[in-house]
């Protein structure tokens, strides 16, 4: 996520600088072609492209919305597991009391249940979040990019990628849960079934009456419920038929434009020869240099071309760089950070101790 008011146009520019080269190589052939070879017949009429260029904006924008909305969502998700995991953590601090218990146990002794709730509630953060940030088949075409390999590289690190799951989660869980955990697919799912059986455990010891019990299972039903719909999300990719149609007919029109914007520049050439002859002086070097210009006016849709290239080319991109919130792009869900926040917030509540700091971002990108 990019934590700045407005992304740098310098680094947009970087971000898309190969295309806009070929988008000029693309607009140039034609119109060597066209002033140079002579062959001025090469063009095509403007209204039909234009309305073809109205149909892209359409479908780009049905994509670019859908993106939003699965990234919008992806928020919601994890706004929802900050706060739900607040709420346990307040039933775990408050709930688990003495008071109906077969056997009183010291304080310390509550402290340690209630620090072993929190941790392995950290844990399953911990594992949801790996999870969530493992490679998708249809992921890999963007990851895979020169231009977000280098972006990645000098602009921002990912936390998943540099430090095992194995190695992060070992702090908060004992051994034996450790190899329960690892040696079962959905590590996330397990782990919230180790806090269901440790409240049933508590129960039977009177640490956790019955109508607390059930108010903090459905707590865990809740996480269930956030675990499912992030997965989701990370399962279920944006349409790739909507997906791949969108591509092809962006490079439709960005292929089509400049013989279409062609004829339009041409003309107007042709108008400014027109109004050159009632120039009162037709030796001058100002004359002759408007002239030229006008003889050759049609080069200069070269840059529009590029340019409308650009900004149809652009925006089906960054629709495509929202629409996986979860895959470790610069503009995804701050998952890292914000799992690392909840650690702080719930570890603090229970005044546990060795509570870590929070990640230090590079460039205003924070993951």
């Amino acid at each position: 996520m990019y934590t700045k008011r407005i992304f740098p146009v310098r680094g947009v520019l970087k971000w898309t600088r190969r295309h806009i080269f070929l988008f000029f190589i693309l607009a140039t052939i034609p119109v060597l072609l066209f002033d140079i070879i002579g062959l001025k017949w090469l063009h095509l009429p403007w209204l039909p492209l234009g309305v073809l260029g109205t149909a892209v904006a359409f479908i780009v924008s049905f994509k670019n919305n859908a993106s939003y909305d699965r990234l919008w969502e992806a928020r919601k998700i994890w706004g929802g597991i900050v706060n739900t995991s607040r709420s346990w953590t307040i039933m775990v601090k408050d709930f688990i009391t003495n008071t109906h218990a077969s056997s009183k146990l010291s304080e310390n002794e509550l402290q340690s249940i209630k620090r072993e709730l929190v941790h392995r509630h950290v844990a399953w953060l911990t594992a949801l979040r790996y999870m969530l940030r493992e490679d998708k088949p249809w992921e890999m075409h963007l990851k895979e990019k020169r231009s977000r390999r280098e972006f990645k590289e000098t602009h921002y690190r990912i936390c998943e990628d540099e430090i095992p799951i194995e190695d992060v989660i070992k702090g908060y869980i004992s051994e034996e849960e450790y190899k329960e955990i690892f040696a079962k697919g959905n590590k996330a799912s397990q782990l919230l079934g180790v806090q269901s059986r440790r409240l049933k455990e508590l129960m039977s010891d009177g640490l956790i009456e019955d109508f607390r019990h059930m108010e903090m299972a459905n707590v865990l039903v809740e996480f269930y419920t956030l675990q499912g719909k992030s997965e989701r999300i990370k399962n279920f990719p944006y349409p790739r038929q909507f997906a791949t149609l969108n591509y092809m007919f962006v490079w439709v029109f960005i292929i089509l434009l400049p013989f279409g914007i062609m004829q339009e520049f041409e003309s107007i050439g042709e108008h400014i020869v027109g109004d050159l002859v009632n120039h009162v002086s037709h030796t001058s070097t100002l004359h002759r240099i408007q002239e030229f210009i006008a003889h050759h006016f049609v080069w200069f849709s070269i840059p529009f071309s590029a340019l409308l290239a650009w900004v149809f080319h652009t925006m089906e991109v960054i629709g495509e760089n929202t629409e996986n919130p979860f895959e470790g792009g610069p503009n995804d869900i701050p998952i890292t950070d914000m799992s690392r926040g909840i650690e702080i917030d719930i570890r603090q509540l229970i005044d546990d101790t060795d509570i870590p700091e929070p990640y230090v971002w590079k460039n205003d990108i924070v993951m």
